[in-house]
């Protein structure tokens, strides 16, 4: 019971947070039924496979950036985990194109 609970406040936490940090997925812009199916399976496929590379790919950035090493790891398992997470929710309804689950950052930027 308690193991439901935390995943659908995992699920909520992803669904109502703030839409600064989480833009629309790509995929929606498609225009017909197909396009969206489509867009959404292979999105959903590549954050639910490689999402976690952002705790390796964040505090990259944040040396290279001259930021905080720490506040990097802590961004690259938050995106980490909400990427792949969502990507696996995005597989999970990619039959219903109505249903979007917006990721931090967009989304993984690997293979683009």
């Amino acid at each position: 019971m308690t193991r439901r609970l935390g995943v659908m406040a995992v699920v909520l936490a992803l669904v109502a947070a703030p839409v600064a940090a989480f833009a629309a997925s790509p995929w929606t812009q498609e225009v017909d039924y197909l396009g969206k199916v489509k867009g959404k399976f292979v999105y959903g496929l590549k954050n639910g496979l490689l999402g976690w590379t952002e705790i390796f790919s964040e505090p990259a950035e944040a040396i290279q950036g001259g930021g905080n090493f720490f506040v990097g790891i802590g961004e690259g398992l938050f995106n980490g985990v909400g990427q792949t997470v969502g990507g696996a929710l995005h597989l999970a309804t990619f039959p219903i194109p109505q249903i979007d689950v917006p990721l931090p950052e967009g989304g993984t930027q690997l293979l683009q």
